[in-house]
């Protein structure tokens, strides 16, 4: 009953008459409504209004008497010049509406043809008082005089509008229905005529809602001009979560082609890569013939962790090997560290923190009755988050520090040092010569995790030179199990989303080979779904899914499979079309193992779109009653995954996101323990670095709940809600947790990782894989994110045994939150911004505020979940494009336009 409201809640459900019922409806209320207004009460007429009710009598029986044609034009001139309140009729229209029958009788005795045509003009007008299901003004209209739409008002346009498309509706079905081609070419004419009289009146949204019920949204582009294109392709983006595909392309080429049209490549840039195509993204970065602007579209492809060589794509630039440079820089993310450390000497916190400064606890001393093991690891993952990118620490990189990480045992030794990836997150030069030495070491489980921390520091930056590949490629077939886990993962990690071929040539033999591990396996999937995350490679993703059926069938059950089913998701990641080819391969698996492989692979395909149709099948499986207990072949884990599949699907879009939260509840109310612990998961997905105050709420309440794993889950799901953000709520929670499970090993150890993720680069870096306000996934993010929380579903077999490592793929996730500006030679430069809350302006006239309470500071700033920049002045400097996050470049303004601008 619970998962039902759920539904109810997320969809709203239509109950629909018979049109024959339908219409008997609006007809006997429209003689209702005929015979209340026929009843004008005479008494309470002002002398005007009865004066003018009897002109229009007046005029009416001149029109039945000899004298149609001006009368009528009279008539027509009447309406059109009568002004109205917005809540009341206009006059001539409400007494000229008990004569409507009579106004069309004449219509259709009339012979001659220009009273006939100016009858029809009265006809239609007078029709927008009446509801009838006839469309009698659409109809009357197309029989008028043919006069110009705009002379008759907006309301009229509207009415009209709503007319068309209910039309435009029936007489396709009808030939549909009868196999004939539909003729809407008078339709089509009358929408020509209403689009540019829309837009010329800051109605866009009206014209692009007519033009989207006529399934011709080409006809919009001409009409757009130089101040309204902003305008209407806000509109259509933000209309693009709530139509089914593939209408959700075709709105998104239309902002494109606008954006084209005006030569707006940054916005160009950002649409194209909504719609993933290589093809296209290609095409805007060569189309862009502006130095500096191409420069942004660099940054903005580093930010979304998607790179091409330049040098194939732009042909003339291989005589400028200085640009060259630049470009391929600028996309490989080679100036993120540099840029993130100057962040923390503006902000002062380039000083390191150790983890006892983020637990409140006194160093050396401990209240926990933890294995010292434990204890261990969890200080160093902490540190390792706490310190992200700064390059120093307190624990490991001080004198003597490589004593600690002797203080291990076995994986959990492979996780320590592999957290020097993260201390040197995004500094491939500093971070490899400090790695180095461990590469050098005799015991296996220092090298191996020295293998995982080549891959985590160039994770999300690119070298011309392939360090990682250089180091790792001769450790993938070793000997050593642990030594290929390392670098296979670690090769993952470095070139996610790059779609490299020689990586793939690399571990592709690996996935065929039957001796293997399970874990192995795994990890090499997961490596291979990372690198061609998001490009529906149908080679690589057969691939993955048929490694599946060289794995014994005993452990298809198994939490490592799972990954690998994963992996193969996220090859199709936002590839709805392309994914059937990967379902039906998994339909010859048994029917538990092909259900919940089935539903991962389908919520990670419409991952971050809020498609509703796919959230309700979801939900639909949730609702399922799955008996266990008398049952024992059966199984409810594909309810689970469908849980998380709802966030997945939902994330990103602030709608999809509010209501799915709310049948979070409900699913947590009624659902099966499988759901109550994927719930918390779910949760942390949907507010992920951006803390809700009723979702924390709710956690909190969680984190002591009977069931270990449902506690477990929230704990981490706290810590990931709260990434990057210090916030104090939760830290005070976390810190309440650790003396609650003080006595409980596991327990504790997840607190500490969860405190460890709140202060994330010390609440300078956010987990969330959105960016460009919230209206881009970066797929390479994403993976990394998703590997991580899909994980967690067996925490008590991943993350709590051997699997400690599983944390690591957060790293494909971090980035920081940060604004930097730059001028037109890449130097950085320090200016005034203002940092508000962001102001939702779409369907908004003219140029609303879209920042509300803001401070204004001096770049480079933080930028909070849901906070937008703007320059304070643009008498010096002007951004080239309009959203101002990450790294943004802006023009000096020349001295006669910064005049210009003030004087205005």
């Amino acid at each position: 009953a619970g998962v039902v409201v759920g539904v109810e809640a997320y969809f709203i459900i239509q109950k629909t008459m018979s049109p024959s019922e339908e219409e008997n409806k609006k007809a006997t209320l429209a003689q209702g409504e005929m015979e209340k207004v026929d009843e004008i009460d005479e008494e309470e007429l002002s002398d005007a209004d009865r004066d003018l009710k009897t002109k229009l009598e007046a005029l009416l029986v001149e029109m039945e008497g000899g004298e149609a044609a001006e009368s009528l034009k009279s008539l027509r001139s009447e309406i059109r010049t009568a002004t109205s309140s917005m809540t009341s009729v206009p006059k001539p229209l409400k007494f000229l509406r008990p004569h409507y029958a009579r106004i069309q009788g004449f219509f259709e005795t009339a012979t001659d043809a220009e009273v006939k045509a100016l009858a029809a003009d009265v006809v239609s007008l007078v029709a927008m008082t009446i509801e009838n299901g006839e469309r009698d003004c659409l109809k009357y209209r197309l029989l008028g005089t043919n006069e110009s739409i705009s002379s008759w008002g907006h309301e009229y346009v509207r009415h009209l509008q709503g007319e068309i498309a209910i039309e435009y509706s029936r007489v396709f079905e009808e030939a549909e229905a009868q196999g004939t081609e539909a003729d809407v070419d008078d339709l089509l004419a009358l929408a020509q005529e209403i689009v540019p009289y829309c837009v010329r009146n800051n109605a866009e949204p009206d014209a692009c809602d007519l033009l989207m019920e006529l399934e011709r949204m080409d006809l919009l582009i001409p009409h757009v001009d130089e101040n309204a294109y902003d305008r209407v392709c806000l509109y259509l983006q933000s209309c693009v979560p709530f139509v089914p595909e593939p209408y959700d392309k075709m709105l998104l080429n239309v902002c494109l082609d606008i954006f084209r049209k005006f030569e707006k490549w940054p916005q160009a840039m950002q649409v194209a890569l909504r719609i993933n195509d290589m093809s296209i993204i290609v095409d805007v970065f060569k189309t862009c013939s502006d130095k500096i602007v191409r420069r942004q579209l660099a940054f903005l492809l580093g930010r979304q962790q998607f790179y091409f060589d330049v040098e194939e794509v732009l042909e003339d630039i291989e005589d400028d090997d200085d640009e060259l440079e630049k470009l391929r820089d600028l996309m490989a993310n080679t100036q993120l560290s540099e840029s993130f450390l100057a962040l923390g000497r503006e902000l002062d916190i380039l000083e390191p923190k150790a983890p006892e400064d983020v637990y409140k606890t006194e160093s050396g001393t401990t209240t926990t009755h933890v294995t010292s093991s434990q204890h261990n690891l969890s200080n160093t993952l902490t540190n390792a988050f706490v310190n992200a990118g700064f390059c120093t620490d307190k624990l490991i990189l001080v004198e003597n520090g490589s004593k600690w990480l002797y203080r291990h045992k076995a994986r959990a030794r492979v996780a320590a040092v592999a957290s020097l990836g993260l201390l040197y997150l995004w500094d491939v030069d500093g971070g490899l010569t400090s790695i180095d030495q461990y590469v050098q070491s005799e015991k296996d489980d220092v090298k191996a995790g020295a293998l995982l921390a080549i891959g985590i520091v160039n994770s999300t930056v690119r070298d011309e030179n392939e360090p990682a590949l250089a180091l790792l490629s001769d450790y993938v077939s070793s000997d050593v199990a642990l030594f290929r886990v390392g670098s296979i993962m670690g090769l993952g990690l470095a070139y996610a989303g790059t779609k490299n071929d020689v990586v793939t040539e690399l571990l592709l033999p690996v996935l065929e080979e039957t001796e293997i591990d399970l874990e192995l396996r795994a990890v090499t999937a997961l490596a291979l779904g990372q690198i061609h995350v998001g490009t529906a490679n149908g080679e690589i993703g057969e691939a993955i899914a048929n490694s599946l059926f060289l794995i014994d069938h005993e452990d298809h059950n198994s939490a490592h499979t799972r990954l690998i089913a994963l992996a193969a998701g996220l090859v199709y990641m936002g590839k709805q079309s392309d994914v059937q080819t990967l379902l039906s391969v998994f339909a010859v698996l048994d029917e538990g193992v092909k259900t919940v492989f089935t539903t991962i692979v389908e919520a990670i395909a419409y991952a971050g779109t809020g498609a509703v149709l796919k959230i309700q099948e979801m939900l639909l499986q949730c609702s399922e009653y799955i008996d266990t207990k008398e049952d024992k072949s059966k199984s409810d884990l594909f309810q689970a995954y469908a849980t998380i599949g709802i966030a997945v699907i939902a994330m990103g879009e602030e709608i999809s996101v509010s209501m799915a939260l709310r049948s979070m509840s409900h699913l947590l109310q009624y659902g099966s323990p499988a759901i109550r612990r994927a719930v918390p998961l779910a949760m942390a997905l949907l507010c992920t670095s951006n803390p809700v105050l009723s979702v924390l709420d709710l956690l909190s309440k969680l984190t002591h709940d009977p069931d270990m794993l449902v506690a477990y889950n929230s704990i981490l799901a706290l810590g990931i809600i709260g990434a990057g953000t210090n916030h104090a709520r939760i830290a005070g929670m976390l810190r309440t947790l650790a003396q609650y499970y003080s006595k409980s090993n596991d327990a504790l150890f997840v607190v500490r990782i969860a405190q460890g993720l709140l202060f994330t680069g010390k609440g300078s870096i956010t987990l969330s894989p959105f960016h460009t306000e919230r209206t881009l996934l970066s797929t390479a993010a994403a993976s990394g994110l998703l590997t991580y929380i899909y994980g967690l579903v067996d925490v008590k077999s991943l993350f709590l045994r051997d699997y400690y490592y599983n944390i690591y793929h957060l790293a494909l996730a971090m980035s920081p939150r940060i604004l930097s500006l730059f001028d037109e030679d890449l130097n950085p430069i320090s200016i005034p911004v203002r940092v508000g809350q962001a102001v939702d302006v779409v369907g908004q006239a003219g140029k609303p505020k879209t920042i509300t309470g803001f401070v204004t500071n001096n770049t480079p700033v933080l930028l909070g979940f849901g906070e937008r920049a703007q320059l304070a002045n643009e008498d010096e400097y002007l951004p080239v494009t309009p959203t101002l996050e990450g790294f943004v470049i802006c023009r000096k303004v020349e001295e006669d336009k910064a005049e210009s601008q003030k004087s205005k």
